[in-house]
């Protein structure tokens, strides 16, 4: 057997499965599209965890457990005769060849930039008014800006180059600097804004992920404040006791052995 036909027959055990447990399991059986939501988000993130950390073996774990979660809508669709796994999988497939005109037709690309603007321009065919509609307003605010950008420079509206991205991020900057001599707190949130706002922009001219970039800087400094903490303890100390010039020593102490731990 083929990879491709051990896959196939690998997706049909799981649709199988999905049968067998939605018919005989009391807790399978009771659950709705709205009670497994929560769960969804959180597999999805935790997807996203693995990937940041390049762990393999947990981005399969968690791929199967998104996979799940995507048969059981599907198979809650078909109980209520809207839909099934097929017309969920042949959706995709039929949008994935109407938007790759370069690869299944005779569309001609010389760019990424080419294929953005074209997929960009293909959706507003397909009767959307905006090119921003599609962006889930419960996005973090983070990873909906860096999508509203996405989109908004398919088809063009963007700053140019590097150049044009750091000249807007020192406005910004300026105006927020304008803001804090005015003492206006809501104007002065807004500013800060339109300054992220430019920062994210910034990091994507340069390839950068600023959701991915942010976040491991928080694991970073989360396992450096803990490494801080234990340090404290070993000698003794009470953190809450201590003043910043008394913590700061243990921080770096801790912050010079994570990286000789990573060096190894």
């Amino acid at each position: 057997m083929t990879d491709k036909g051990k896959q196939l027959e690998a997706m049909g055990r799981l649709l199988h499965i999905m049968d067998e447990l939605r018919e005989k399991c009391p807790w399978d059986h009771k659950q709705t599209m709205e009670s497994l939501r929560c769960n969804t988000i959180e597999e999805t993130y935790e997807l996203a965890g693995a990937v940041l950390e390049n762990n393999m073996d947990e981005v399969r774990k968690e791929l199967g457990d998104l996979l799940l979660h995507i048969v059981f809508y599907a198979k809650i669709g078909s109980e209520h005769g809207a839909f099934d796994f097929a017309d969920v999988a042949n959706g995709i497939c039929e949008k994935l060849i109407v938007r790759h005109p370069h690869v299944f037709g005779e569309t001609q690309v010389r760019s990424d930039a080419d294929i953005r603007s074209n997929w960009e321009k293909i959706k507003l065919s397909e009767g959307r008014k905006s090119v921003l509609e599609g962006i889930p307003e419960a996005l973090p605010a983070m990873v909906k800006a860096i999508r509203l950008q996405e989109k908004a420079q398919g088809i063009g509206f963007d700053w140019s180059g590097n150049e044009g991205g750091w000249d807007k991020l020192k406005e910004e900057m300026a105006e927020f600097e304008a803001e804090l001599k005015s003492g206006d707190a809501e104007n002065r949130e807004e500013e800060f804004g339109d300054m992220l706002f430019a920062l994210i922009k910034c990091a994507r001219n340069y390839n950068i992920q600023a959701e991915n970039a942010l976040e491991k800087t928080n694991r970073k400094f989360k396992a450096r404040f803990q490494a801080m903490e234990s340090l404290i303890q070993k000698d003794g100390k009470q953190l809450k006791n201590m003043q910043l010039s008394e913590m700061e020593p243990y921080y770096y102490k801790a912050k010079e052995m994570l990286n000789q731990k990573e060096n190894r």
